[in-house]
């Protein structure tokens, strides 16, 4: 009996014990489904395919990228080979002028070797959001999303997030708006650390977002 406590509490994740503290996390866990957390690396690509994806939905932001990516040997947007390419090519696979400029500063950042994996992993995290933000076409909300789904980076915690403030509205019972809002989930947050991320991404799962 005693093997078999000690084996069942070695099963459980210490991300899962420590977020399963609050009542209401230990909830959406429990209800939820098991979250990928492996990391993909590609930073540059990840900002790419952001950048592309603003303001569209799903299926119209996969056509573009796929055209995007079709313009390249090998399916692979090379840095060099972005910026080589004519604003009318760009522009041909469905790109916005503002969209190509970001894509080219984006292309234009990593060619200066600001985005080398070992650069950027050696990083903390509020370093790492400023460094990236220094590309124009990438706020502090895409940075965050490169932290929490490229990088897995584990403590992020994206308040300005709608569906994340939406989340918390409904599962903790917040009327509050605006930075009165922002500052009662930062408070309710804290609890989850060092964990923050995949706290999130529980409570953009509940709403059907993730």
């Amino acid at each position: 009996m005693t093997n078999d406590i000690s084996e069942n509490s070695k099963a459980i994740p210490d991300w899962q014990e420590m977020l399963s503290q609050d009542p209401i996390m230990a909830n959406l866990i429990q209800t939820g489904k098991s979250i990928d957390q492996d990391a993909h690396e590609d930073i540059y690509l990840s900002l790419l395919g952001s950048i592309i994806s603003q303001q569209l939905s799903t299926k119209v932001a996969r056509v573009i990228r796929n055209r995007f990516l079709d313009l390249f040997p090998g399916g692979y947007p090379q840095p060099e080979a972005v910026l080589a390419q004519s604003d009318e090519n760009l522009r041909s696979v469905g790109l916005s002028y503002q969209k190509l400029s970001y894509i080219q500063n984006v292309a234009a950042f990593a060619l200066a070797g600001n985005l080398d994996y070992n650069l950027i992993g050696e990083m903390e995290d509020e370093d790492l959001i400023k460094h990236l933000t220094q590309i124009k076409g990438v706020g502090r909300w895409t940075a965050e999303m490169i932290l929490m789904f490229t990088l897995t980076r584990p403590d992020v915690f994206p308040v300005d997030d709608l569906g994340i403030q939406n989340a918390m509205k409904k599962w903790y019972g917040l009327i509050q708006t605006g930075k009165t809002l922002q500052a009662e989930m930062i408070k309710i947050a804290e609890h989850w650390r060092p964990y923050r991320t995949l706290a999130s991404r529980y409570l953009w799962q509940s709403l059907d977002n993730g």
